[in-house]
């Protein structure tokens, strides 16, 4: 028989459905929910994984580490089976898998755990230009401390594999004394997919241990550890549909065994490496998110996001002069034959406009631009300075990430709304 709750919480995820939130700011206001195209940003979570979570906040409160009674028990089983999905999913043993609170924790715990390990090996940390700030953040800390840090180039702006690292040039920058690596799998702003294949052969063959950054692949490409070579990897639930503040790092445990120093001591939770009570109703919820991502992969959403992603960059570079494609051709593949760019990604400088501006008058598109607002005066971004754009180009830029719940039609109405800001602008309007 079900319970009243049940058919309550079914109702609850058919009305979030429905009804899809936004913030109404005055200077955004809009009639209707804007047409979402910031899933590098952050993506709905679905409501799917709401209804996976939602016993876990409610009827099953358990503490996972408290094993002497019930709740505690189903708790910690819970989190065992969320565990093994997210270890399935990369090729990886449940054991190698550690929760965290996102990316960012996992990505700090991945190159401080490192770096403070007692026997560590040598004082170099190698990584790009054009990582995620919170790759580059740790390691600029890193170098505070005395450790050295050298970021790589990219391919420039225009070349049909912009924003690729070539493995050679990781290979000619390893030194007898080299630690780490830590390349991202998938770039953030310009959807770029790094040749981590081949970063990790030569990485093993060095001796030097190799991080990765795939929170914007997790569910959008396949990850198999063992296949890419990589000794740590961090991930993120809230990149692919799951809840925000829970995450996960791979630390691999054989050939080689891979130590970290803990960043957050304290209960000795998750073997030691991460203490805190874990989140029990997150980490479901991430499992989860990790299942359906994987499921409608293999079912070629891929395809359908690159289809949408094409048609948007065709309408936008015929309508506004002077635009121009950053990161890698669309077309552009790897040398394994795979595609050089994630398929929902889209970032286009749009020249003489700054990309802020068009957003403010576009009220309902929700988009990201080429820069990080830290301050009055917003900072070009660093990823697109890096291809060799200049601070001014740079602004120009906006980034559109197509996702799950997006539709055809959103392409064309983007298009063309972004355009009609564009000709204003330029007439002054």
């Amino acid at each position: 028989m079900t319970s009243g709750f049940a058919r309550a919480r079914r109702r609850s995820c058919r009305r979030f459905a429905a009804e899809p939130f936004f913030y109404a700011d005055p200077q955004f206001a809009v009639a209707d929910p804007p047409i979402y195209l910031d899933n590098h940003s952050t993506t709905r979570t679905d409501p799917r994984v709401v209804e996976a979570m939602l016993p876990w906040l409610t009827e099953q409160y358990g503490n996972a580490s408290s094993t002497t009674n019930a709740p505690g028990l189903a708790a910690r089983d819970a989190v065992e089976s969320a565990r093994a999905t997210v270890a399935r999913a990369i090729g990886a043993d449940p054991g190698e898998i550690v929760f965290t609170s996102g990316a960012t924790e996992s990505n700090n715990l991945a190159l401080a755990g490192v770096a403070e390990r007692p026997r560590r090996r040598g004082d170099l940390f190698l990584s790009v230009r054009t990582e995620h700030r919170a790759v580059l953040g740790p390691l600029e800390r890193l170098a505070r401390r005395g450790l050295r840090v050298k970021l790589l180039d990219v391919a420039p702006h225009g070349e049909r594999e912009a924003g690729r690292l070539d493995p050679q040039r990781l290979a000619d920058a390893i030194d007898e004394n080299s630690c780490l690596a830590s390349v991202m799998l998938a770039n953030n702003e310009i959807g770029v997919v790094q040749p981590v294949a081949a970063i990790g052969a030569i990485c093993k063959q060095r001796g030097v241990l190799l991080h990765c950054d795939a929170a914007q692949a997790l569910g959008r490409l396949p990850i198999d550890v063992a296949e890419l070579g990589v000794d740590l990897l961090s991930m993120s639930a809230h990149k692919l549909y799951g809840p925000k503040g829970v995450g996960a790092l791979y630390v691999r445990k054989r050939d080689p065994v891979v130590r970290l120093e803990p960043q957050l001591v304290g209960g000795g939770q998750e073997a030691g490496r991460r203490s805190g009570t874990i989140n029990v109703a997150g980490v479901v919820g991430f499992a989860k998110a990790v299942e359906l991502a994987e499921t409608e992969r293999a079912a070629g959403e891929p395809a359908r996001l690159a289809a949408l992603r094409d048609r948007l960059a065709d309408g936008l570079l015929k309508r506004i002069a002077g635009a121009e494609l950053c990161g890698p051709a669309l077309d552009a593949l790897g040398d394994d034959g795979a595609p050089l760019r994630l398929p929902g990604n889209l970032m286009v400088a749009l020249g003489d406009v700054a990309g802020e501006t068009v957003m403010l008058r576009t009220p309902g598109l929700a988009l990201s631009s080429g820069s990080a607002c830290s301050s009055a005066d917003p900072e070009p971004s660093h990823v697109l300075r890096a291809l060799g754009l200049d601070d001014d180009r740079a602004r120009s830029a906006l980034r559109f990430g197509w996702g799950r719940f997006n539709r055809p039609e959103e392409a064309d109405i983007a298009a063309e709304r972004v355009a009609e800001a564009v000709t204003e602008l330029r007439r002054g309007l």
